[in-house]
């Protein structure tokens, strides 16, 4: 007798063998015990989860001789024919090599007749993506009102390749990837069966390998136990499947985060060397630095990272050793570059430039990071201006021009105020009143006042002094540019009401206008100063680092 392998060996034959499906498993057992099963079901799933095992299970449910049950008895005729592939009443049709219209109307011509000795005829299609449109348009009536004997089960990896108008008139149920665990238990319980010791850490590369698929898992753990009759080394599973070892992978990481090219490009070398796909490795190392992100960010690492629980610890080590904003430019650039390492015509040279460059990103600080410290460094430079800026002169001269204040000293100037009774309040003095000669102290309560409406104005008013005043006028000498100037006529009402206020009666204010001849050189200047700023090196920085753009340029 020929070798069974062990995908047909061990392949279930009842709905609580089959792996990791419990969602489809539970709803078919529920519907078979119910008697409220759908006439056309499609199974749709990664290749290697069990559609089409679980179709003949459920042809098995439903044609067994001990009557419709979830649990078939796998010892009557009808489940041993099913179970061989030799049963007369249910027909596994291969869609990729039967998807024309004249074998889909031979079908519809059958399905008329009686079955022979069973309660239905099924019909189980494998790969019904690969018929033909006008295959699916001739399956359309029958499909919807088939006979009360028929029973159609899909089963497909494409289903987005399927008209609407066929999934419309069936029953879909999604089957999901094995979970790396189920694939190591179920392969541990297939080892102790047939008396073969492997070690939990090669089950687990199998695993990985496999993919998600249990048929591709139990074909490599065929290769691995064909290659010796005796105990077989972790190291030889590693050779004789032609993976990477996980340490590798993990070596590798490693001198990425600690900036050591040499020891990089060795254990390139060493990979390069044993023959190794060097594309496959990067895609492996690219989806290990997302696995460290993931547990870097430490939520749902259990169910985010497909590995065993050993190497999530070591994850765990290696993530402390680097920022989660670091760890996310580094797999950005690993997957900007990934198109590079597997098109490339050289791809060691492709791989050693990409992992290079990797190496070489340095880490950022975060927006708000940035901000705080550009906060920091601004009221550092600024104290340490004021520290040594030298005292301003005594003003003595009436038309030495007088700066207002700003809004800032008005806020840091000391205030006043009166409080209830009992408290120790300090009571404002009252206030003398302006010498009318005090030209200059006259000046800096109008700027004082002016501002209070109409902070704006403070730079308009820097370079403004009085030139001298009547008896019911005063006179402002203006020496800037045009366009103060004109900010200044502007408020006219505005200075009138402040002068009226401040002497008690009615005053009016007489703008003397200098325009300043250097202010087309002050542009120039400023112009000089803008561009300066922009070809800068950090500003260039900034600007690639953020990608942005410089929108404005304030010279102050």
């Amino acid at each position: 007798m020929s070798y069974l392998v062990l995908a047909r060996k061990y392949r279930p034959q009842t709905f609580e063998e089959v792996v990791n499906q419990p969602h489809v498993i539970q709803t078919l057992a529920n519907a078979v015990a119910s008697n409220r099963m759908a006439h056309a079901i499609v199974f749709s799933g990664p290749r290697g989860t069990g559609k089409t095992t679980i179709a003949r299970i459920l042809a098995k449910a439903m044609n067994c001789q001990q009557g419709s049950t979830a649990t078939p008895c796998n010892q009557c005729q009808s489940c041993k024919e099913i179970t061989a592939g030799s049963a007369a009443d249910v027909f596994e049709i291969d869609g990729a090599s039967n998807n024309g219209v004249d074998q889909v109307r031979d079908l519809r011509e059958n399905v008329k007749y009686m079955p022979q000795h069973s309660r239905y005829k099924i019909y189980i299609i494998d790969e019904v993506h690969m018929l033909s449109i006008a295959a699916f348009n001739a399956l359309l009536k029958t499909l919807e009102e088939p006979p009360g004997h028929v029973l159609f089960f899909f089963a497909t990896t494409e289903p987005q390749k399927i008209p609407i108008t066929i999934l419309s008139r069936c029953q879909r149920h999604d089957l999901k990837r094995i979970g790396l665990d189920d694939m190591v238990r179920h392969m541990a319980a297939i080892c102790e069966k047939e008396s073969i010791p492997l070690p939990a850490a090669s089950l687990t590369l199998i695993a990985r390998e496999a993919d998600g698929c249990m048929r591709d898992a139990l074909s490599l753990l065929d290769q691995v136990i064909g290659f010796s009759t005796g105990s077989i080394t972790h190291q030889q599973i590693l050779e004789v499947l032609g993976v990477v070892d996980r340490v590798l992978i993990f070596n590798t990481a490693d001198a990425i985060l600690d900036g050591d090219i040499p020891r990089l490009l060795d254990i390139i070398d060493d990979i390069f060397m044993r023959g190794h796909d060097l594309k496959k490795f990067f895609g492996e190392l690219t989806t290990h630095f997302r696995n460290l992100l993931v547990v870097k960010m430490g939520q749902n690492v259990d169910r985010l990272v497909d590995a065993p629980a050993h190497e999530i610890e070591q994850m765990k080590q290696q993530a402390l050793r680097v920022t989660e904003l670091h760890l996310s430019q580094m797999l950005d650039g690993m997957l900007k570059e990934e198109a590079f390492v597997k098109l490339s015509s050289q791809p060691r040279l492709a791989l050693e430039a990409t992992l290079i460059k990797t190496l070489q990103i340095k880490p950022v600080l975060s927006i708000e990071t940035l901000i705080e410290r550009i906060d920091a460094l601004r009221n550092e430079l600024y104290q340490s201006n004021t520290d040594t800026a030298p005292a301003p002169p005594p003003q003595s001269h009436p038309s030495r021009p007088v700066v207002p204040a700003t809004d800032e000293e008005n806020r840091s100037a000391p205030k006043t105020r009166s409080t209830p009774s009992g408290s120790n309040a300090v009571e404002a003095p009252p206030k003398k009143p302006r010498d009318p000669e005090d030209l200059a102290g006259i000046w800096d309560d109008i700027c004082r006042r002016v501002i209070e409406k109409h902070p704006s104005m403070a730079a308009s008013l820097s370079d403004c002094t009085v030139a001298g005043r009547t008896e019911n006028e005063i006179r402002l000498h203006i020496r800037t540019n045009a366009f103060n100037a004109d900010m200044i006529q502007r408020k006219q009402n505005l200075f009138d009401e402040m002068v009226t206020e401040l002497f008690g009666k009615k005053m009016s204010c007489r703008f003397e206008i200098d325009i300043n001849k250097n202010h087309e050189s002050n542009t120039a200047q400023n112009g000089q100063l803008r561009e300066a700023a922009l070809r800068h090196p950090m500003v260039a920085k900034a600007v690639e680092l953020f990608e942005g753009k410089v929108v404005d340029v304030k010279i102050l």
